[in-house]
């Protein structure tokens, strides 16, 4: 056909052209985008099925006939066939959940490449099987669940996975040493389990990850000093374990481009070493509830970028090196051998810290004399069992957010009656101190409250504390304690 605009048609047939093509066009767009591929409709509804509860409707757009492709939580592409499958539920709302197994349905779904079932609380059963049998697969994310059984052997088989993350579920057995086979994965994250056993001296063949967290565990043995493989390593985390022994030397090869680096309550022991100071990019670093002794090495000087520090509950002696932090959120120093005197400068000059804890630290001051340049942020300020006198009304009444202080077994004396409950405190601890006056009224919208042995007076207010938290005190009465005497 020849449509040269010196025809005297040329117009007419080129605009009777272009409607066919729109109508045609239209016609396959509308077809594509209101059709799912059979099997994975099929897969999905399955999935669906096997479902037993759902109560805050997290698959009601899941409806047959519909396009599967707009359903809650699926993508599609390649031609509108589904690509990943990713649910989510909410922790700040209770009823946003699923229970029921992974239906092995979702086998039919053959172009799936990531399955993110993360938070949704109630996902039960063993390890999926069918997800040997997903080609494309690169993601697995089943996170905050309740599978169970071991994570099977076969695990190595899943060669194409990028990440692996089964974290907070109730796997146990060991970890497959297959997994050593999985030398694609950037991320590997099998924390909030059950796991036993030692960890596998294979895993460092995995050089291409970016996260690997083992945390919260029942994993024994020595660490094992592999991580010289790991030269793109940003976070490490392997607290809360029954590990033995020291921390591996060859940690410090990750010191260019370690985040993160967690290692509390693991049964580690010995010194603290001086590489951790070169750890330049160091964002946070947790030891704490360890048994490490000796000195904090003076190389933490150097960690100038470190935003949340936690040494707490260990055997750490004085001298606490002098650190050149810019700008701190969390300490915590707590429960170790130091005594520092003083609230150390660095801390006190952060505008941005919003957790400071030295219970027990040998600080010896007039809390008056504390002048912290910002405490509008804080959220937890833990000052026990130290030497501090004066009041605490001052710094109290200027923290709007406060959400927890804790100053027991001090010298503190001020009239409680002073202090301005702010809406968000939920944990209050002056118990054992010099306080006098009338417990507020404001205290029973706490959680938690300890003004034993102090010099309080008066009628308590109505609250739902036990005996406990008014004990020792010079003339409190009214529930829970003994009744007021009444006035004749």
């Amino acid at each position: 056909m020849n449509l040269s605009l010196s025809h005297p048609h040329s117009h007419f047939l080129l605009l009777l052209f272009f409607f066919f093509f729109t109508i045609l066009t239209h016609h396959s767009l509308t077809v594509t985008s209101t059709t799912c591929h059979v099997d994975d409709e099929t897969g999905l509804l399955g999935f669906k099925s096997s479902i037993t509860a759902d109560p805050s409707g997290i698959l009601s757009s899941w409806k047959p006939g519909s396009d599967c492709c707009t359903w809650s939580g699926i993508t599609c592409l390649f031609g509108s066939r589904v690509t990943s499958l990713s649910l989510m539920g909410q922790s700040s709302k209770p009823n946003s959940f699923l229970s029921g197994p992974i239906s092995p349905s979702l086998s039919k779904v053959k172009f799936l490449d990531g399955l993110y079932l993360q938070n949704l609380r109630n996902i039960s059963g063993p390890f999926p099987d069918f997800l040997f049998g997903l080609p494309e697969l690169k993601f697995i994310y089943i996170e905050n669940n309740k599978l169970s059984g071991r994570i099977p052997g076969s695990i190595g088989n899943l060669t194409g996975l990028s990440a692996l993350s089964l974290s907070g579920n109730q796997f146990s057995g060991p970890i497959p040493s297959s997994i050593s086979q999985l030398t694609g994965l950037t991320q590997l994250n099998l924390g909030g389990n059950r796991l036993t056993g030692p960890i596998p001296n294979g895993i460092q063949k995995l050089k291409n990850l970016t996260l690997f967290s083992l945390d919260r565990n029942q994993l024994s043995g020595s660490i094992p000093d592999f991580f010289g493989s790991f030269s793109e390593l940003r976070i490490l985390r392997l607290s809360h374990n029954k590990f033995i022994g020291k921390i591996p030397a060859s940690i410090s090869a990750l010191a260019p481009k370690l985040i993160y680096l967690e290692l509390a309550q693991t049964g580690l022991n010995g010194q603290i070493p001086q590489f951790l100071g070169n750890f330049k990019t160091l964002d946070k670093l947790n030891l704490s509830r360890n048994n490490f002794s000796g000195v904090v090495p003076r190389s933490f000087a150097n960690l100038t970028k470190i935003f949340n520090l936690d040494l707490s509950r260990n055997y750490l002696i004085d001298p606490f090196p002098n650190m050149s932090v810019k700008g701190i959120e969390s300490l915590d120093l707590s429960y170790n051998k130091f005594h520092l005197g003083e609230i150390p400068k660095w801390a006190t000059s952060s505008p941005i810290i919003y957790s400071l804890k030295l219970a027990r630290c040998g600080i010896k001051l007039r809390l008056e004399d504390w002048k912290p340049s910002h405490t509008y942020f804080y959220d937890f300020i833990d000052l026990s069992e130290n030497e501090i006198s004066g009041s605490a009304i001052g710094l109290l009444n200027m923290t709007d957010y406060l959400v927890g202080f804790w100053a027991s077994r001090n010298k503190l004396k001020f009239n409680l009656e002073s202090l301005r409950i702010v809406e968000r405190l939920k944990y209050l601890d002056l118990s054992r101190n010099e306080v006098f006056g009338k417990v507020p009224n404001g205290v029973s919208k706490l959680e938690r409250l300890n003004v034993s042995y102090n010099h309080l007076c008066g009628k308590l207010p109505v609250t739902n504390f036990s005996a406990s938290a008014f004990l020792g005190n010079d003339c409190l009465c009214g529930s829970p304690l003994a009744p007021c005497k009444s006035i004749a």
